[in-house]
């Protein structure tokens, strides 16, 4: 049975219906998740494997049957490494049909259909007793039900319910306990993600709004890479806090619950942030650890476990707030069922507890990204854009409009920022411009407009003396006229271009369909900027990102074949010849081509009715596994002003990159693994089709070995 269903297209702007298959939903969540990142991690798995035979090993030293509760099995790896280590029997719950399925093959392929039952329930469904799902409570819990936050994904509750209703009292768990860790951190860097600073532009300071700088935030984790991050980049204030621990083998409670921790701090500096991550005790005596620490926190860096189904996690403070050294401070977790937040407070205050996260009051942190707040801090960025701007010369009545896009229906804040500014007034970002120009600005989240629309056009413009001249306009681009305009044609098109619906590099060309939609408003010889894109592509050697996408066949010594070809062929339905989105910034790779621009899009012209095509071929020309392609933009606001949203830096000698912080590439997986000699003769063969109908590329790479 198939369907159809209406989508924002993120590059055209419109709306498109499509007839999707009933099973397309559980095919993208198949296609986009993480078993193979898990099935690959093999410190998780050796750990549990581990666990799970001293667990079985103490339960049968009591001479007790030993019956296992797997809840989230997965492939049911875990419940196959507890049958081999003698467990007598095992109930492997797995709510999600396609994922339990898969499990029930790879168990009756390993042989083990006669001691594992897989059933496909939430484990709060499962019911025990002669007609039950399970013949009797099991005396060994097995779970991995963990995010990077740790109980993100419901943890506490499914703990809680199946101590009260499927294990028995004082049960083995594996893993036994859990443990959160928080180091105290000053950072300019993570600290730009959560606030905008005040920006010098020639000799004017541009101010965010009371209503920002006093907002709590997005309550939200930001979860990374963190051993991307460099300890250069931070100042520890104090030590590393051992915050709470939870014990899985007793009841626990799923109640908001708070802990804290007393220290004095190391460092004076700005209390801003908090880094935090968590450890898994796999056994009651903690001799077998699984650690989510940063690479930075090890002896030799080259012992650290790459996992990217956990990382790391970064909070951020309600507000920054200096410290001295030797003050005494205390650090406050609470969380709730999933999720934690911190505040820290004075050594003397007692501590009151918080059962819910304080939200945020200004809106911003709800329509900006983390990366896109370190975007619009960027100075460097900032620059570039400043000196395009500079370079116009425009005509009469100045004017600054940002565009609603979205047709047919309300637009929300995060998703719709239009706001006339007369650009003479404009605290100098525009001065440059003649005093009678008219600039239309198309981008999501740029500066100024954001700030007028979401805060509120008099917060914005008290706080930097620019009262009574600023216009809302609720129109999209197809229906702007002279009219609101007032008369005028536009002399400036302007736009970063950012889109808070873009997620692949190619979605932000909707700035070329603007720039079409308004053709009959431009005057003759309007500048426009920028000017063009160029789409890039570089084949790279992965140092671990490889892993999430790579086929795992055996894991531990059993057949998890059959997740491979369920992985493989919810990618063939849909997404096999597809990019997707990733922040290389936080996932090092090799470059083994040079860079090759693949296609450039001419905005001085409206989009063509006919597709765009390239192809061509890469040499290999470094030693290494070719694990795909990666394809970002570069915008060229003038003839000699390009903005990447790729590399940022020179490739090093060694194919080292440095890529842009604030936007995510394309990334293109290879299926199988290919080998460069490095010698130029192995290459890889490209075809791309940019069609302007439905705003996207068809893509077809392959490599020609040497």
């Amino acid at each position: 049975m198939k369907t159809f269903c209406g989508r924002a297209n993120p590059t055209t702007g419109a709306l498109d219906w499509v007839e999707e298959s009933e099973e397309y939903d559980y095919h993208q969540e198949i296609a986009r998740s993480c078993y193979a990142d898990m099935l690959h991690d093999r410190d998780r798995n050796v750990k549990y494997y581990q666990g799970i035979r001293a667990a079985v090993g103490r339960v049968k030293a009591r001479g007790e049957k030993v019956v296992v509760l797997d809840i989230g099995t997965g492939t049911g790896l875990l419940s196959m490494m507890a049958v081999t280590a003698g467990a007598d029997l095992c109930y492997a719950v797995e709510v999600f049909k396609p994922m339990a399925e898969a499990a029930a093959c790879i168990v009756k392929k390993n042989g083990f259909s006669d001691k594992i039952k897989v059933i496909n329930k939430h484990s709060t469904k499962v019911t025990v007793g002669p007609d039950g799902d399970m013949q009797e409570r099991a005396n060994v819990l097995v779970t991995e039900l963990f995010d990077t936050e740790l109980i993100g994904e419901g943890a506490l509750p499914s703990y809680e319910h199946a101590h009260l209703h499927l294990v028995q009292e004082c049960c083995e768990a594996v893993p036994h306990r859990a443990t959160v860790y928080a180091q105290l951190v000053e950072s300019e860097r993570l600290w730009s993600w959560t606030q905008i600073r005040p920006m010098q532009l020639e000799g004017h300071t541009l101010v965010p709004p009371t209503a920002l700088c006093q907002c709590a935030g997005a309550p939200s984790v930001c979860d990374i890479q963190l051993s991307q991050v460099p300890p250069s980049a931070f100042t520890r204030l104090g030590p590393l806090c051992t915050m709470f621990s939870v014990d899985f083998s007793r009841l626990i409670t799923s109640a908001p619950q708070t802990h804290s921790c007393r220290f004095v701090v190391q460092t004076g500096g700005s209390a801003q942030v908090v880094l935090s991550w968590w450890d898994l005790d796999m056994d009651p005596s903690g001799t077998i650890v699984c650690s989510m620490a940063p690479s930075w926190t090890y002896s030799d860096p080259r012992a650290y476990p790459w996992r990217d189904h956990w990382m790391q996690s970064v909070y951020f403070l309600p507000a920054e707030r200096n410290v001295c050294e030797g003050e005494e401070v205390i650090l406050t977790v609470s969380h709730d069922d999933y999720s934690l937040w911190y505040s820290l407070s004075e050594g003397q205050r007692t501590v009151e507890k918080e059962t819910s996260c304080r939200p945020c009051t200004c809106q911003a942190h709800l329509v900006w990204t983390r990366p896109r707040f370190g975007e619009l801090n960027d100075h460097r960025r900032r620059a570039y854009y400043l000196s395009a701007l500079r370079s116009v010369r425009a005509h009469p009545t100045t004017a600054c409009v940002h565009e609603c896009r979205h047709a047919g229906r309300h637009c929300s804040t995060w998703s719709c920022l239009r706001v006339c500014v007369r650009v003479r007034a404009c605290v100098c970002v525009l001065q440059i411009l003649q005093p009678d120009s008219v600039c239309l600005a198309v981008s999501d989240g740029s500066l100024l407009p954001i700030f007028a629309h979401l805060l509120g056009a008099n917060k914005f413009l008290e706080a930097n003396s620019l009262q009574n001249v600023v216009h809302v306009l609720d129109v999209r681009p197809e229906q702007l006229s002279v009219d609101h305009l007032h008369g005028q044609q536009i002399s400036v098109l302007i736009g970063e271009p950012y889109f808070s619906t873009s997620l692949l590099p190619w979605h932000c060309l909707f700035f070329w369909y603007c720039r079409t939609a308004l053709t009959c408003l431009l005057r003759p010889g309007a500048s426009i900027l920028p000017a063009s894109a160029t789409l890039y592509m570089l084949a790279v050697e992965f140092q671990d990102l490889w892993r999430i996408r790579a086929p795992c066949s055996t894991c531990e010594g059993f057949d998890v074949g059959a997740m491979d070809e369920v992985v493989q062929n919810s990618l063939d339905f849909r997404e096999s010849r597809k990019a997707e989105p990733h922040p290389l910034w936080e996932y090092p790779c090799r470059a083994l081509t040079k860079p090759y621009p693949v296609m450039t899009y001419d905005f001085q012209q409206c989009v063509p009715e006919q597709p765009i095509s390239s192809e061509g071929t890469m040499p290999l020309t470094r030693r290494g596994h070719c694990h795909g392609i990666v394809l970002w933009m570069e915008y060229h606001l003038t003839d000699d002003i390009t903005v990447s949203m790729g590399l940022t830096k020179p490739i090093s000698e060694e194919g080292e990159c440095v890529w842009c912080p604030h936007r995510k590439q394309g990334v293109y997986f290879f299926r199988n693994l290919w080998e460069s000699s490095g010698d130029g003769r192995a290459a890889v063969s490209y075809s791309l089709t940019f069609d302007p109908s439905i705003g996207d590329i068809k893509m077809d790479f392959s490599v020609f070995p040497s």
